[in-house]
């Protein structure tokens, strides 16, 4: 290798340099500087290893012809230096023999010596220093007929008398080496533009193939570690159009002499309202079966007096007024009150948070407001209460066992490292939260499973029925169920209130924080602590003053007549302080707006006896105790006492509970509500909003007043 490098020396030593004309010469180093500048506007000055990039090209191309001429006597490695290889390839077939010492070792031994005060260049001198090299190692002369060959470039003066370093005699006779390269005083003519052209284009490929060596043989000096990506959460789940809600037409307008008692079970959830509130917020209409007027209507708090002592846990409130929405009937409203039990004397509670960490729970409005709602119910718990976490996705598990609140960092830190992905298997995840609190049993505590879902089951047992029986039988060992409904477009309504229904629970629908707050904190006590279960309501209507009857809502809790009385049948439950009103629509006898006809062949009933000509109807209560098996009755007429003339002349809550009912019905359709309209409804709502603390009241008419303008159907995505 070393009589190639000596034999291409001396022909360049016969051939001599070729000297261009000083305004030529000129006029390639701007433009090779101005070519540089442009490519390389991007770099930072300087490089991460603390060295400039000519530099580490002198060491590299020193380290190869070392190492070349000590080890390897190939001929043909003489065209790769006159370029019929490219650099890069030298450098990979050098690394792959091992003949490249430890550049880093000595660049460190290098950057440790002194270095004299003549080596250090300003930047312009750099820039220089670099064109220079380039156009010298890269000039070309191609004479007539024949091959272009490299001629050596000669030395640039600078102003201050020193000389730029010789770039190509050292990279041919190394840092020792005694060859010189004369000077010929008479210099060749310029080349012409197409070989600039080409010279320049063989100029930047050579630039291209440095930076690549160093990026693949030079160690960089320690730097600043890169940032570490945030990692990339998954896209959020979107479900449209596939809420499922049970079907439920509006209870008919029954003749008083031909079916006088209404039967139903009482009703304390709220998740119609909470779903609607969601769905006129994002401009759509609900449908109608997600309307289910009597949770509509017992959203919101009445001021119903309560019950003196626990011994008696409800008492009933009674009035009647004229229909809003139709002058010939009068509405009779039915409040409940239950008695609020006092904070020291709430009993411990047993809870399992059964949370859906499935992949359709990815959505904002799911699993994260799950976790900041469930942060919120632990403020209402005492110390001495225990939470447990039990999840289910494609299967189910036992995040968190029985902790005490006391413990509240440990539940946080449970809530916080949950994600969503995979499937549904809820009813496993049922099975093992039931399990879970029947371990941990308080005997004279509150023992329930709350789950939170999108109710989207399809792993396991899906069949609603199969569900139904599994908690009906698990409300024998004392472990009742409530359920809070997250998210839309695959919200599973039917089986949510299938689950409640028969867990002895509650279902809510939360949309957002607001409702979180108020379901799990403001109203903790009856969410939480049952002071009554198997509620039972039925009136009888004297036929002497009624001729027709509507239940507004409760079209699902209607039970049979004989029902009533069987302590066997499953009915609502009522919690601490909460509030339960039922409206009636009632058309007096002898009205001439009556809808159902008298029928011919039938004969009238007799009219009541005349110590009864005050009474509408008679109201019957029955309920257990929360550990008892036989219900107590409690009963009361519903007489003139309670009527009042005008609708005005109502108090507010009876009027604003009226607002509620037609704004429900008009929802479904409106069949019995005349001519009645969403303004007449904000009329009437606005002025009995009353005192509205919490700004409840105020929510409601804005949200009528958008359903005046929102679409039937939602916008396929």
């Amino acid at each position: 290798m070393s009589n190639e490098l000596d034999k291409l020396a001396e022909a360049f030593k016969r051939e001599g340099p070729v000297l261009p004309r000083e305004e030529a010469r000129r006029s390639a180093i701007s433009a090779a500087m101005a070519q540089f500048d442009e490519e390389n506007a991007y770099l930072h000055q300087g490089s991460p290893s603390a060295e400039r990039l000519k530099g580490q090209g002198n060491t590299l191309l020193n380290s190869l012809k070392r190492k070349l001429s000590m080890t390897l006597n190939n001929k043909n490695l003489g065209y790769i230096l006159t370029g019929s290889a490219s650099l890069a390839a030298m450098a990979i077939v050098v690394m792959n023999t091992g003949l490249i010492p430890d550049l880093e070792t000595t660049r460190n031994a290098r950057l440790a010596a002194p270095e004299p005060a003549s080596a250090v260049a300003s930047p312009e001198e750099e820039r220089e220093q670099s064109s220079s090299d380039s156009a010298a190692l890269l000039q070309t002369d191609v004479p007539k007929g024949g091959e272009p060959r490299a001629v050596p470039k000669q030395e640039v003066q600078r102003q201050d008398g020193q000389t730029s370093t010789k770039m190509f005699q050292d990279r041919v006779n190394g840092s020792g080496g005694n060859a010189r390269i004369a000077a010929v005083p008479q210099p060749k003519p310029a080349p012409g533009a197409a070989v600039l052209k080409e010279r320049r284009s063989v100029q930047k490929k050579r630039r291209v193939e440095r930076m690549a060596l160093r990026s693949h043989f030079v160690s960089p000096m320690p730097s600043a570690p890169a940032p570490v990506r945030e990692r990339i959460a998954p896209p959020q789940y979107e479900a449209q159009g596939r809420d499922k809600f049970a079907k439920s037409d509006p209870n008919p307008v029954k003749v008083v002499t031909e079916d006088p008692v209404s039967t139903f079970s009482v009703d304390v959830d709220t998740a119609s309202y909470a779903f609607m509130r969601a769905s006129l917020n994002r401009g759509v209409l609900p449908q109608k079966n997600a309307v289910r007027v009597e949770e509509m209507i017992n959203y919101f708090d009445y001021a119903y007096e309560g019950p003196a002592d626990k011994t008696r846990p409800f008492k009933a409130n009674v009035s009647i007024m004229p229909t809003p929405w139709n002058t010939e009937t009068k509405l009779l409203r039915i409040g409940i009150k239950g008695y609020d039990i006092p904070k020291t004397e709430r009993p411990r509670s047993n809870l399992v948070f059964l949370l859906d960490t499935s992949g359709s729970m990815r959505s904002a409005n799911k699993l994260p407001l799950l976790r900041q709602s469930f942060k919120l119910l632990l403020q209402s718990l005492q110390a001495e209460d225990t939470v447990a976490i039990v999840t289910y996705a494609g299967s189910a598990g036992t995040v968190l066992e029985p902790t005490k609140v006391a413990n509240k960092a440990k539940i946080l830190a449970a809530l916080d490292r949950l994600h969503a992905g995979g499937s549904t298997a809820g009813a496993e995840g049922i099975r093992q939260a039931y399990q879970l609190a029947e371990q941990n049993l308080e005997k004279d505590g509150v023992n329930r499973v709350i789950l939170a879902t999108d109710g989207d089951f399809n792993v396991g047992i899906t069949n609603p029925e199969e569900l139904k029986s599994f908690v009906e039988r698990k409300r024998k060992t004392g472990v009742t169920l409530s359920v809070l409904g997250f998210g839309m477009g695959n919200y599973n309504d039917a089986l949510m209130q299938t689950l409640a229904q028969n867990g002895n629970g509650n279902a809510n629908y939360i949309d957002n924080l607001n409702e979180a707050r108020k379901v799990l904190v403001k109203e903790a006590g009856s969410t939480l602590f049952t002071i009554a279960k198997d509620v039972k309501l039925q009136l009888e209507f004297n036929p002497a003053r009624v001729a027709e009857y509507r239940l507004i809502g409760y079209e699902t809790r209607i039970l049979k007549r004989e029902d009533f009385n069987n302590d066997k049948v499953d009915a609502g439950d009522i919690g601490a302080g909460h509030t339960v009103t039922a409206l009636y629509e009632i058309t007096p006898a002898g009205s001439r707006k009556r809808l159902v006809d008298d029928l011919r062949y039938q004969q009238p009933v007799a009219s009541a006896a005349s110590d009864d000509g005050n009474e509408y109807a008679f109201m019957k209560i029955r309920y257990k105790l929360p550990k008892g098996a036989k219900s107590t009755l409690i009963s009361t007429p519903v007489t003139t006492a309670a009527e009042v003339a005008t609708a005005a002349g109502a108090n507010n809550d009876s009027r604003f509970a009226a607002a509620v009912a037609a704004f429900g019905q008009l929802l479904k359709g409106g069949r019995h509500t005349g001519k009645f309209s969403y303004d007449d409804v904000i009329r009437l709502a606005t002025g009995s909003k009353g005192i509205d603390t919490y700004g409840h009241r105020a929510e409601f008419v804005n949200l009528v007043r958008q359903a005046k303008s929102a679409a039937a159907l939602e916008q396929q995505k």
